[in-house]
């Protein structure tokens, strides 16, 4: 855990978030920006800077973001019409707190490209 850290504030309950899912490895919570209907944010325990470093200790973490994103998706009712999973690396890439978070996205039509 980083003491200065948004995300590993509220994986520890420091800031409050609206969880929908936690495990041994993750959280997941509403976004508090929301992009489209349905936002959660799924975030690693194990604070991780960002994509670039990622190892392959991470392939389980990494697998289980996805899992649990079908499950959130399915859970909410926009699995089957579909959903984006989107990872913001570094400042050029959208990144704007600095531990790894993938964003899930339902609920209303995706675009491509993404902006």
């Amino acid at each position: 855990m980083e003491e200065q850290c948004l995300f590993c504030k509220i994986v520890k309950g420091d800031i409050p978030a609206e969880k929908i899912y936690e495990d041994d490895l993750l959280i997941a919570f509403r976004d508090i920006e929301p992009q489209a209907p349905f936002h959660f944010l799924l975030v690693p325990r194990q604070h991780i800077r960002s994509t670039l470093d990622l190892t392959a200790s991470n392939d389980a973490l990494l697998g289980r973001i996805f899992q649990v994103a079908n499950k959130i998706a399915r859970d909410f009712g926009f699995a089957e019409d579909g959903f984006r999973v989107v990872n913001n690396c570094n400042e050029g890439g959208g990144q704007c707190v600095w531990h790894i978070h993938f964003h899930l996205l339902g609920g209303r039509q995706m675009n491509w490209p993404p902006g």
